[in-house]
């Protein structure tokens, strides 16, 4: 089998064993080390609250960035925040992004993708060049959180923001309508993250996205990462394709905010 340079675009240290962020971070990258896995960016692993109030934001970020001080060559962490606390979230992303480590910004289920109230979230983002991940599900059995985003979400958000680079998580859950549902806008990408390998899910998003709309990420420890990574080895796609899923995708658009970084 040949060797991919592996960049997991979505890890929680949640159910890792450790007493502190920093034994979790070193129990999770001895597991990445035995799959290969050379990066791992860290969204939010403190509390799973729905609608986190400030202060479990800021507690969520203050225990990635303790969780990174001692892998900065080898984890990124994204800036948890949320449409509930705009003016917060602005700060958060000061204090984090451009005045501390971070790459990116992660939104979960507190405010639906095409609520106005993102729009200041986005745009400051934007300035920032971060990394902007959208969790988003079809859900069609009830289980639909209060606030959830499906792709349809994120695709009106991307319009009012055509400039912006969205990643629509988990590629919407149902893999065949999150791809087709966001086929036509060339500033959304998808990851692969968060549910079972299925036979065609990773070369349907091939076919119709392209190669270089795809990036892999893990879910863990929610997901294995065996399970996740076969998606991409399993799959019937050319070794170029797996080379940028794997890591290439998604390390363009970080370089981004680091280049910044260095030129403030």
């Amino acid at each position: 089998m040949l060797q991919y340079r592996v960049w997991d675009l979505h890890c929680h240290l949640l159910g890792i064993v450790g007493r502190t962020p920093e034994e979790k971070m070193a129990n999770l990258l001895e597991i990445a080390d035995r799959h290969g896995i050379e990066r791992l960016c860290l969204f939010f692993s403190r509390t799973w609250s729905k609608t986190p109030t400030p202060e479990e934001l800021k507690a969520d970020n203050d225990f990635i960035m303790q969780a990174m001080s001692h892998w900065a060559n080898r984890t990124h962490g994204f800036c948890y925040v949320s449409g509930e606390h705009v003016d917060f979230s602005l700060s958060e992303m000061d204090r984090c992004i451009q005045n501390g480590p971070m790459v990116g910004i992660k939104l979960w289920v507190a405010k639906r993708a095409n609520e106005r109230d993102l729009d200041a979230i986005i745009r400051k983002a934007s300035e920032l060049k971060a990394v902007i991940f959208q969790h988003t599900w079809f859900k069609q059995d009830g289980t639909q959180y209060p606030g959830e985003s499906t792709p349809l979400d994120l695709v009106e958000l991307a319009k009012r923001h055509p400039q912006t680079h969205f990643i629509c998580g988990h590629a919407g859950g149902q893999w065949e309508m999150g791809i087709r549902a966001i086929r036509a806008f060339k500033n959304i990408s998808i990851e692969l993250a968060g549910s079972d390998p299925t036979a065609g899910f990773t070369e349907m998003a091939v076919r119709e996205l392209g190669h270089e709309r795809i990036i892999y990420g893990s879910d863990s420890a929610g997901r294995s990462f065996a399970s996740q990574l076969a998606k991409v080895y399993g799959a019937d796609i050319s070794e170029e394709a797996k080379r940028m899923i794997f890591s290439e995708n998604l390390r363009r658009l970080i370089e981004q905010p680091l280049k910044l970084k260095k030129t403030r």
